[in-house]
């Protein structure tokens, strides 16, 4: 077995081999691409034709959505463990992304072809478990991201969105800009900048330049 392969078995020994049988671990070595992609990379575009998904070993992805003026709401994240079942299924059906898939950190990842995709959902019945189960989960998401827009006050969807994304990135210290946040609620600088302080008043962060800290998760 050549190093790349070496090195791809023990990047899923910790994790998949908890969900996988050893004959689909094996497959998934054999024609499974390592990548690791830098922060703030595009690992998938709106309009990119799918033809592998990915199965997230560390790091975070950031799931986009764009109306046609161009503004964007972030959906939701994968970490590890987790794939992206929109992008199953445009696999499956040929159709172009309908979503950006940004890495929030340094992100590993294996990307399985889609031929192997469609044939592994009969072959393996865990396999067939973990497709469903994710999409089931992203299902949930896009619902939770559906009812914050339209139930809950934008502070709290503010609170929400740090929250998650410290538990996201594993630390309570965000490095992040208000108009990265304004961005990813679909709002302006000026208003998230307003809220913030509010909350920061409330005692629910602190504001720092360019930083926000979470005391409690």
């Amino acid at each position: 077995m050549n190093t790349d392969k070496v090195i791809l078995r023990e990047k899923l020994n910790d994790y998949y081999t908890e969900i996988f049988e050893k004959e689909l671990i094996d497959e998934i070595v054999d024609i499974g691409i390592f990548r690791t992609i830098d922060e703030s990379s595009t690992l998938i575009d709106i309009g990119d034709k799918m033809t592998h998904i990915p199965l997230i070993l560390n790091g975070a992805v950031k799931i986009i959505r764009e109306d046609k003026n161009g503004d964007e709401i972030a959906l939701y994240f994968l970490e590890k463990g987790d794939t992206c079942a929109i992008s199953f299924v445009n696999c499956l059906n040929r159709t172009k992304s309908m979503f950006r898939g940004i890495t929030e950190k340094e992100t590993e990842a294996i990307f399985i072809p889609v031929e192997k995709v469609d044939i592994w959902l009969q072959k393996y019945e865990t396999w067939r478990h973990f497709i469903i189960d994710s999409y089931h989960m992203r299902l949930i998401e896009m619902v939770e991201s559906i009812d914050s827009l339209a139930f809950m006050k934008l502070d709290d969807r503010l609170l929400k969105y740090l929250t998650d994304k410290v538990k996201i990135m594993q630390n309570n210290v965000l490095i992040i800009t208000h108009q990265e946040i304004a961005d990813d609620l679909n709002t302006s600088r000026v208003v998230v900048s307003r809220l913030l302080k509010q909350l920061e008043n409330k005692g629910k962060l602190k504001i720092r330049r360019n930083r926000i800290i979470i005391d409690k998760i």
